[in-house]
C-alpha cells in the first residue's frame, strides 16, 4: 500500500536542477535538520546535471564513480559544473564537480551509451524472499525506537524501504554478512529513463554503507560509530522503474583502517539484475565496545 504521493514528488523537485548557464545547474537541499547535505542527493542532482548535456539521443548512463571530498552545507545552494569530456561514436562521457564555498565538495564521472545487441548473462536474483507488501514499512518496523530516532523517525519518506532479515536498531550479538532489502519510490513517477536512474542513485546511498557493519553485530542507531561517504559507484545493466519493487541483495566485503566497502546487486521483482552499486565509507568507533 503506497501512502501519500507528496514526499516522492518533493524529492523529484529536489532533483529537477535549475540551470543557470551553459554547462553548469545549481540544486537546492531539503528545509530539514540536517547537519550535512545526503550523498545520495549530491549524486543524483550531479547525475541529471550531466545527463542534461547529452545531446545525442537514446544515450543513458551505463556507469558513474564519485567521490564526496567534504560534506555539504544544507543551508545553501549546489552548483555543479559539468565538463563534456567526450562524445564519441557509441559513448559520451562526462564529469561533474559540485562547489560550495568556493569548494569542491564532491566530484562524479558517468558515461552514457546506446543500448546494442551483444552477450547476456547475469546474477541469479535470490530465491525464497519474502514478498514487499507481506513485510512492515520503515515507520512500522522503525516504531518500538520513536523516541531515540526523534523526528528524524516523522520525516517524510519518498523511498519505501523495506527490510527482510532484520531492521538497522536490533543488530547487537547478531552478526552477518550482509542485508536484503526491498525498495521502490512510494508513488508514481513519469516515464523519464533519466529520472528512475537518479531516484534509483538516491536510494542506493540510504542502506549500503549500513551493511559493513553487519559482520560486527553494529547498528547505525546505537551511537557507537561515526559514518560518512567515501565513494560510489554504479554500474547500469538493464531497463528499470525506480516506483516499481527492487531488491536490494547487499554484502560486506571488508572492514578495515576505519573503513568499510559494501556491494550490493539491484534486482527487478521480475528477476532481472538492473544495477550493480560499491561504495567505500568512513567507520570510525566512537565509544569503547
Amino acid at each position: 500500500m503506497r501512502t501519500t504521493q507528496q514526499p516522492l514528488d518533493d524529492l523529484v523537485a529536489l532533483l529537477d536542477v535549475e540551470q543557470i548557464e551553459v554547462n553548469i545547474f545549481r540544486g537546492r537541499s531539503p528545509d530539514e535538520n540536517r547537519q550535512r547535505v545526503f550523498g545520495g542527493q549530491v549524486a543524483g542532482q550531479a547525475l541529471i546535471s550531466a545527463a542534461r548535456t547529452i545531446d545525442q539521443v537514446g544515450r543513458e548512463v551505463h556507469s558513474l564513480h564519485a567521490y564526496f571530498v567534504r560534506p555539504g552545507d544544507p543551508t545553501i545552494p549546489i552548483l555543479y559544473e559539468v565538463d563534456r569530456l567526450r562524445d564519441g561514436t557509441s559513448f559520451s562521457t562526462r564529469r561533474v564537480i559540485a562547489i560550495q564555498h568556493g569548494k569542491v565538495i564532491f566530484n562524479l564521472q558517468a558515461s552514457f551509451h546506446a543500448a546494442e545487441p551483444g552477450l547476456d548473462y547475469q546474477l541469479t536474483m535470490p530465491s525464497n524472499v519474502p514478498a514487499p507488501e507481506s513485510l512492515p514499512d520503515f515507520k512500522t518496523r522503525m516504531e518500538p525506537y520513536k523516541k531515540q530516532l526523534g523526528e528524524w523517525y516523522d520525516r517524510p519518506r519518498p523511498i519505501d524501504v523495506r527490510y527482510i532479515d532484520t531492521d538497522p536498531a536490533s543488530r547487537e550479538g547478531n552478526p552477518r554478512q550482509g542485508q536484503r532489502v526491498w525498495m521502490r519510490a512510494d508513488g508514481k513517477l513519469p516515464t523519464d529513463s533519466v529520472l528512475h536512474a537518479c531516484i534509483v542513485t538516491y536510494a542506493s546511498d540510504m542502506t549500503l554503507l549500513d551493511t559493513a557493519l553487519l559482520p560486527h553485530g553494529i547498528g547505525w542507531t546505537d551511537g557507537k560509530v561515526q559514518m560518512a561517504s567515501l565513494d560510489h559507484a554504479m554500474w547500469f545493466h538493464r531497463p528499470f522503474r525506480a516506483d516499481d519493487w527492487l531488491l536490494y541483495d547487499q554484502t560486506s566485503f571488508s572492514t578495515s583502517s576505519a573503513r568499510g566497502l559494501a556491494g550490493g546487486s539491484i534486482f527487478s521483482s521480475n528477476g532481472e539484475l538492473a544495477i550493480s552499486v560499491v561504495q567505500e565509507g568512513l567507520i570510525r568507533l566512537i565509544g569503547k565496545r
